[in-house]
This record gives structure tokens, C-alpha cells and sequence, in this order.
């Protein structure tokens, strides 16, 4: 019987080897030791991809106490769990501290005081990195840049001595390392070699001011190839790390963490759905399928490109088509004069690059419901 669209249809082969790759990277690059991938839930949080991750050994990034929840839940390690996020709320510091978790990513010397008090009253110490925005741009869509001076993200870097000095003073806190996110869908390798020159400086401040720090976390960022998915289906892992490996330095015993999502999970997922009616308009012609921006936001949001396909008629004559689904809103548009095959009330299309904020950006708007999904082993 065929399957209701739409859904969301995960590779499970190839997750795992992306997941495999990664993790070769690493080996291929001595100077980056045994660096730690923490792979970021807010880019999906669909629970047999979680469990697919968790058991091939990464942590868990988490941007929430909902996050760390499903993490806990999908099978990941408490001491392998990073939490960030500038709006931690006190009971989802308490659930993280009685977790367990593995560090706390500080993004203000407000929340740096919180922590504290509230750690301290539980006898506990909490290890802690501060998130420094190391004012280093990213050649991305600006709703994604995130280490800029202007982002409401991190520690700006005049205010890192007052941060340093607090984290010291604080009795509920341990100073573990620094963090670092620079935005997503970053494809240009000039992009992390500038966050290494960065925080090389940081390292000898930090020297200087006898400060020991035991971990540094880069972030996540590398992108995905959103045009030549079936081409590229696996990121340029070896590109990622090989760039850290050359040009960050290191500090003896120091460990290197990632925060990778989109890179591990989006080409193991694609939207499919259905075409529901071809409209003629007076100048286009309109491809209306039954998924909505409800269920893919990132066209709408930021006007981002996915390849679509039309898998139940291939062999077509070409036409020009808008790709658009049912949401009452003009935004709710997939693409816009893009070539497809013929297409047919009741052709099955595919979404193609849907696995990183796909499922877990959805949304019950229009009084949609949330659709289900398929892993295929």
C-alpha cells in the first residue's frame, strides 16, 4: 500500500556513512587528536535518527532542556552533552546539572552568575566554556551568521577579562574551555581559518593570564551541497577538519569539540510529497503539492534552494514550473521557476537535502498536522 504524503524519508545507509566519514576525518588528521563530535539536535530531533548517532559514539549539542531530554533518551552519554543557548531557564540549569551534563556553553557573565548560585546551592560545581564571539563573518545567509559583534550570541571580546575573572571568582563554577560558533552552511574553509587565527590570539591572552583551559569547541558551520545532493551526498569532512588541524593551535592535552548538525544529517533526508493539482496561470504554471512550509520552512525563511524532482514521471519533456504548496501565504513557495519533468495531478515529488531542519523546524500552522516519517535501514 503506498505511503500517505507527505513524510519525511530518512536513508539510514547513508546517514551512517556520513557518520563514518566523519569520523575518518578525524583519524586522518593526528593534529586535531581525538577530536569530539557533538552532533546538534535542533537540526533534527526524529528519535531513530538520534539513536542511529548516539550509537556511533558522538555527544550531543543542545540548545534546550527539551533537547537534552531527547538526548538522554536517544541513548547519548550525559558527560558527552554541550548546552547552549543565551535563555537558559533555571529549571532547565537544575535538569542539567542533575543530569549530569558535560559542560555548560555560557553566553554572558549574567548567566555565568546564575549558574553559579544555582549549582552551588545544589553542592554541585558546574563546567563551564564561555562562548566568545570572536567577531569573525561567515559567507552565509545573515539569518545564520552568528559571530558577529552585533549577534545576540556570546561574550564579545572586550568583555572576556570581566568573564574570566567572574568564572574564577564564582564558587558553582569550573572553567573548562572556550566556545565558538561562527553561523551554518559554511562551504568556504577561509571561513574556519580565520575562527583558528582567533582564537590563536585568544590562547596566548589566555597563557599570559595563567589560564588552563582543558577543551576548545569550534562550533559546527560546514555546509551541504544543496544543488548536487545525489553528486556530494557525503560534506567535506577531510576539507573541515584538515583546516583545524593546520592552523589552530593547540595548547598540550587540550581537546578539540565540534558541533556538527546540518553536515551530518541533511542529505540523508528528503520531503516527499505529492503533486495535488497543476495550475495554468496566465503567464506560469503552478505545480501545487500537499507539503507546506509547515512542514519545510527554510525556503520561506530564507529563501533557501532544495533540489526537487519528480520520481513518478523522470523521462518528461521539461517544463517551467512554481513549486508551491497549500499554506495560506504567498511565502509558502519551494521554488520558483525551476525545470521539471512533465508533471501530473498525483506525481510523487521529492524534496531532495530536507534531513537538517526539516522535521524539527515544523509547525502546526493553518491547524496542519505534523507528518510522520520513514527510516529506511
Amino acid at each position: 500500500m503506498e505511503r500517505p504524503t507527505p513524510y519525511y524519508s530518512y536513508d539510514g545507509k547513508l546517514l551512517r556513512q556520513t557518520l563514518d566519514a566523519a569520523k575518518e576525518a578525524i583519524k586522518s588528521h593526528p593534529a586535531v587528536g581525538q577530536a569530539h563530535i557533538h552532533f546538534a539536535i535542533k537540526a533534527n530531533n526524529n528519535p531513530m535518527v538520534l539513536k542511529t548517532i548516539a550509537s556511533a559514539g558522538l555527544g550531543a549539542d543542545c540548545v534546550s532542556g527539551g533537547e537534552i531530554r531527547q538526548a538522554l533518551d536517544a541513548g547519548f552519554k550525559a558527560c558527552d552533552i554541550a548546552y547552549a543557548g543565551v535563555g537558559k531557564t533555571d529549571a532547565e540549569i537544575k535538569m542539567a546539572l542533575e543530569a549530569g551534563i558535560g559542560c555548560f556553553n555560557v553566553e554572558s557573565v549574567e548567566e555565568l552568575e546564575i549558574i553559579s548560585e544555582i549549582s552551588a546551592g545544589m553542592g554541585l560545581v558546574a563546567p563551564v566554556a564561555l562562548r566568545i564571539n570572536p567577531n569573525v563573518g561567515a559567507h552565509t545567509h545573515a539569518n545564520i551568521t552568528t559571530g558577529l559583534a552585533e549577534n545576540k550570541f556570546g561574550i564579545n571580546l572586550e568583555k572576556v577579562p570581566e568573564a574570566v575573572e567572574k568564572a574564577k571568582s564564582l564558587p558553582g563554577i569550573k572553567l573548562k574551555g572556550m566556545h565558538f560558533h561562527i553561523g551554518s552552511q559554511i562551504l568556504e574553509m577561509d571561513d574556519f581559518k580565520a575562527l583558528c587565527n582567533r582564537i590563536n590570539e585568544l590562547q596566548e591572552w589566555f597563557r599570559r593570564h595563567g589560564v588552563k583551559l582543558e577543551t576548545i569547541n569550534v562550533g559546527g558551520g560546514l555546509g551541504i551541497d544543496y544543488e548536487h545532493p545525489h553528486k556530494h551526498p557525503v560534506p567535506d569532512f577531510n576539507a573541515y577538519f584538515g583546516t583545524f588541524a593546520k592552523h589552530l593551535k593547540l595548547e598540550a592535552g587540550q581537546e578539540l569539540h565540534c558541533e556538527l548538525g546540518r553536515a551530518i544529517v541533511g542529505q540523508c533526508g528528503s520531503l516527499i510529497t505529492r503533486c495535488i493539482y497543476v495550475k495554468n496561470g496566465t503567464f506560469k504554471k503552478f505545480v501545487i503539492v500537499d507539503a507546506g512550509m509547515n512542514d519545510l520552512i527554510r525556503p520561506a525563511l530564507y529563501h533557501a534552494f532544495h533540489l526537487i524532482e519528480n520520481v513518478s514521471n523522470p523521462d518528461a519533456e521539461q517544463c517551467l514550473y512554481d513549486v508551491v504548496g497549500p499554506i495560506c501565504e504567498s511565502s509558502d513557495c519551494f521554488a520558483k521557476g525551476i525545470y521539471l519533468p512533465e508533471t501530473r495531478r498525483g506525481d510523487i515529488i521529492a524534496i531532495r537535502s530536507a534531513g537538517a531542519y526539516g522535521e524539527s523546524m515544523a509547525s502546526t500552522y493553518n491547524s496542519r498536522t505534523l507528518i510522520e516519517s520513514e527510516f529506511i535501514l
